[in-house]
């Protein structure tokens, strides 16, 4: 009988990161006080909590290897487009409707109801590709009260915290999810080179024939999409099954096979002769889908933040468990310089995110100096912030060396995701064009980001030079598309110092004005300067640890 020995102890592993609050986050608590939803503290808790289960990060990690499967067909090749996802997902899926992730702050008339809502999506943060579906229904409900009437028939269904997944007529179903089905191949970004067509009926409806290239989610009940009338590009709400049951003529031609966000089954459709009906004005389907935009570059914002926030949990955590040289990793000064940077990037990301979330809220009440505010802020922030959060996701990677790299440690799949929100939504250009778009016709947006900047002003030397020089880029407009990157980038870093000068504890403020403004910093993470109180920045990553 053969004999086995031992080789060797295993000793200095990392322990799994599980037991946690993922909602104890000092920015994101003390932002939600302050834009008004403290009031919901005790849910984001216990959401928080749940995220930080071995049961929850298990479902999105098995939703992330298991993919969504297309069946085109039954087995009596019956066309059936259907979906098929694994249990883990609808639990997502289910736990993120029940807390009101998706369209419920509609239905909630609490000051600071969406406030809440986005501290919600960033903590329940265990899988991306289901946020997708929840952004999306949730960012519906404006656009569809362009027409009253399906406002009134479906969005109690869509505010409703019933998550059911049978694919059926909506007006039958408990609670509806929502997607949006508008991108074309020949046009991405550029939806007015749209051909999908739309022919009015004489009942009324219209009847869609075309393609999408990108239709996120298409076992969705209802779906906002744009097609071509006489009068040009119009929205048009498309359900996936008909009223009396019959499924509508929408053809599932793939699944697309992408970098990341692997549990989010996005689709290539087909629509012939899929019956439409008309959301706002024939022509003016751009516009219709204005407000729409913004939520869901919101949540671009919030899941970029989310992705931040936990990187940083995960490199913070193996540097206190792990030793190298004699100590631990957190006391090395190279990691703790690390570490306190991408605190740092962090922090500034919650922060702003959350005083863009307070300004959706009141906007969405009706407040026009938040519109303008959130109108400017969030075209700059969704540009920087998400082109910042794959590089932080692969410097946070690096804290764990080879460890990092594999898929056991959950680092490699939050880097996977991030790229996604830098390109949803308009990629970096398109952001970065929307931004001087939103100044050139709306100039009172620029007056109202400057206002916001001037809270800050006199706190900090730097922060107030940065300031200054932002407002010499507006002296002249010549070629200021060539520009456009260079302008947006400083706008968003001006913000978030303004955010922090005011809001956050004077370390984190002080390191934030000194590197990204003051340009005492390197090209890499891990660069701040000498003389920082890093003590204070690192702490503020410590909360929410099990024991």
């Amino acid at each position: 009988m053969e004999t086995f020995h031992r080789t060797h102890d295993v000793v200095n592993q990392v322990p799994p990161l599980v037991g946690h609050d993922t909602a104890a986050d000092p920015a994101l608590l003390d932002g939600l006080e302050r834009e008004g939803a403290g009031w919901a503290v005790d849910e984001i808790h216990e959401l928080g909590r749940l995220a930080g289960t071995a049961e929850a990060q298990g479902w999105g990690r098995l939703a992330e290897r298991v993919p969504p499967r297309l069946h085109t067909h039954d087995r009596s090749g019956h066309r059936v487009d259907e979906v098929e996802y694994v249990p883990a997902y609808h639990q997502l899926m289910a736990t993120a409707v029940e807390h009101g992730l998706h369209a419920a702050p509609w239905a909630d008339d609490r000051a600071g109801a969406h406030v809440a809502r986005a501290a919600k999506f960033m903590v329940w943060s265990v899988d991306a590709g289901h946020g997708c579906p929840i952004s999306m229904t949730y960012a519906v409900v404006p656009a569809l009260r362009a027409n009253p009437e399906l406002s009134a028939q479906f969005e109690p269904l869509l505010t409703n915290r019933a998550y059911d997944p049978v694919l059926a007529d909506p007006a039958t179903k408990r609670g509806l999810i929502a997607g949006m089905s508008m991108t074309e191949k020949q046009g991405g970004s550029d939806v007015r080179a749209n051909t999908t067509t739309a022919t009015r009926q004489a009942d009324g409806t219209y009847l869609l024939r075309g393609h999408k290239w990108f239709t996120s989610a298409p076992m969705s009940d209802l779906f906002l999409t744009l097609a071509q009338t006489p009068a040009g590009v119009t929205c048009f709400l498309v359900p996936r099954v008909l009223p009396g049951g019959e499924r509508n003529a929408m053809r599932f031609m793939r699944l697309k096979e992408k970098l990341g966000n692997k549990s989010n089954a996005s689709s290539e459709i087909e629509y012939d002769a899929a019956v439409g009906w008309l959301v706002g004005e024939e022509g003016r389907g751009v516009r219709t889908i204005v407000e729409m935009v913004n939520m869901t570059r919101l949540d671009c914002v919030i899941g970029s933040s989310a992705g931040m926030r936990t990187a940083l949990t995960m490199a913070a955590h193996h540097a206190r468990h792990r030793s190298a040289f004699g100590k631990p990793l957190i006391e090395q000064p190279l990691m703790r310089n690390v570490l306190a940077d991408l605190a740092v990037e962090s922090e500034a990301a919650t922060t702003a995110m959350m005083r863009l979330a307070g300004a959706n809220d009141r906007a969405i009440r009706g407040d026009e100096g938040e519109a303008a505010l959130r109108r400017i802020a969030l075209a700059v922030t969704k540009y920087y912030v998400c082109k910042r959060a794959p590089m932080m996701a692969g410097e946070a990677l690096e804290c764990l060396g080879g460890n990092g790299y594999i898929e056991d440690f959950d680092l490699a799949r939050i880097y996977r995701e991030m790229p996604l929100l830098s390109v949803w939504e308009g990629s970096g250009n398109v952001a970065a064009l929307d931004a001087l778009r939103a100044i050139a016709k709306e100039p009172h947006t620029l007056d109202a980001f400057f206002a916001e900047a001037e809270l800050a002003g006199g706190a900090n030397a730097a922060y107030d030079a940065a300031v200054d020089r932002l407002k010499k880029e507006f002296t002249s407009f010549d070629d200021i598309e060539h520009r456009a990157r260079r302008i947006v980038e400083q706008m968003a870093l001006v913000f978030q110092g303004s955010q922090l000068v005011r809001h956050a504890p004077a370390a984190v403020a002080d390191a934030f004005c000194a590197t990204r403004l003051g340009r005492d910093w390197g090209g890499a993470f891990g660069t701040l300067p000498a003389g920082l109180d890093l003590g204070p920045i690192l702490a503020r990553t410590e909360t929410g640890f099990p024991g």
